[in-house]
């Protein structure tokens, strides 16, 4: 018996001790300069991040076009790295993909704007890049930039909601991102919230972000549009009555500028974002939740009936503590400014590399009967 026990706490004491060992990581990594890529459907943003969250350099281009090969983006991806790396000393490349990645965060499983299909993405540059290079999902990376050096400084507990297109996630506990067993947690917009409801891409129905996300806004007010609603004649008149010209932006700057329906539609959507953020807290149990992606432009419009749906819908309301709500702090470079510092734990790798390389020739250039080693000696 004693020594089962004495087994069991060898195991607790080696599992605490890894678990500091990575908590404390980013402490720990090389204060150098490293690249972060952030990969959407529509665009690739790169930039030069130093140890502090700070973008040196930023360069953007258009995603190229998903029916093309994968090598297309792989090329683009290295075309501007070698690029800012001739201006900027670079330790490490992180990549934040709108996808699907593996456990192991080499292999991109899926990419839904892009030909990545079980795609080998880490190795595959990594032998054309003369760095380490770290792949993570999107939401990740923006999620520890957040707790990093944005709205989730100092919490123990993080949950990150990106409301754009649909919706992603990502999960902190003790300063480490939970990837799941298979490296795909975070999927958040695809709870289903609605049996039977709208239908998703993915193929289910009634998936969250049917309800509170950028498509579902704009898909409301195309609707309220083309039935030609009285409420929605403001906007109606701004697009000249080109319903496809309604975007997520144009409703929010209505919003603010007082009309009526788009305040409406969305508090709509916050009502169902607190709604959603009330289930992840029943499952999860976190101390924060932040809400990024472009649609969490909206600030107040869209938190304040976001924070009134949670409070009435949380599990035990009244009788237990409440997550703090907060809105991201880094904006769109979050992703890339994430994968620049989750990069910077393999950086130590290129430097560890490259010292054993100089050590080698050194030894190799004092070493006697090599030509002026012996004068060197």
């Amino acid at each position: 018996m004693s020594t089962y026990r004495g087994a069991a706490r060898a195991t607790v004491l080696r599992t605490r001790t890894v678990g500091t060992r990575e908590r404390r990581s980013h402490l720990s990594a090389p204060r150098v300069p490293t690249v972060g890529i952030d990969i959407g459907g529509t665009k690739v943003m790169a930039g030069v991040v130093d140890a502090d969250g700070h973008i040196l350099e930023t360069l953007r281009t258009e995603t190229p076009d998903k029916s093309k090969s994968p090598k297309v983006v792989e090329d683009t991806i290295v075309e501007l790295v070698l690029d800012l790396s001739d201006r900027h000393d670079v330790h490490a490349v992180g990549i934040g993909a709108a996808g699907w990645v593996d456990a192991e965060r080499n292999r991109v499983l899926f990419a839904p704007h892009l030909a990545w299909r079980d795609e080998p993405l880490r190795d595959r540059l990594s032998g054309r890049l003369a760095v380490p290079v770290m792949v993570d999902n999107d939401a990740n990376a923006a999620a520890w930039a957040e707790w990093r050096f944005g709205a989730g400084r100092g919490e123990d507990h993080l949950v990150m909601i990106t409301l754009g297109t649909g919706i992603g996630g990502a999960i902190l506990e003790d300063g480490r991102v939970k990837r799941g067993q298979f490296g795909v947690a975070g999927e958040f917009g695809h709870m289903q919230v609605v049996p039977g409801g709208h239908r998703c891409p993915c193929g289910n129905r009634g998936c969250w972000e049917q309800y509170s996300s950028g498509n579902a806004l704009v898909r409301e007010a195309r609707e309220l549009a083309a039935a030609d609603s009285p409420v929605a004649h403001g906007i109606i008149d701004r697009v000249g009555g080109n319903i496809n010209d309604i975007t997520g932006p144009l409703i929010t700057e209505l919003a603010r500028s007082g009309d009526a329906m788009c305040v409406e539609l969305l508090q709509d959507i916050g009502q169902w974002l607190g709604v959603g953020i009330a289930n992840l807290a029943a499952a999860l149990d976190p101390s924060c939740f932040v809400i990024g992606g472009g649609v969490s432009a909206a600030d107040d419009l869209l938190i304040d009936p976001a924070t009134d749906a949670f409070r009435r819908h949380l599990t035990g309301r009244g009788y237990r503590p409440q997550a703090r709500i907060a809105k991201a702090q880094l904006g769109p470079e979050a992703g890339m400014v994430g994968a620049a510092d989750l990069a910077r734990l393999v950086a130590r790798r290129f430097r560890r590399a490259n010292r054993r390389r100089v050590e080698r020739y050194e030894r190799y250039a004092q070493a006697p009967g090599v030509p002026g080693g012996e004068e060197r000696a």
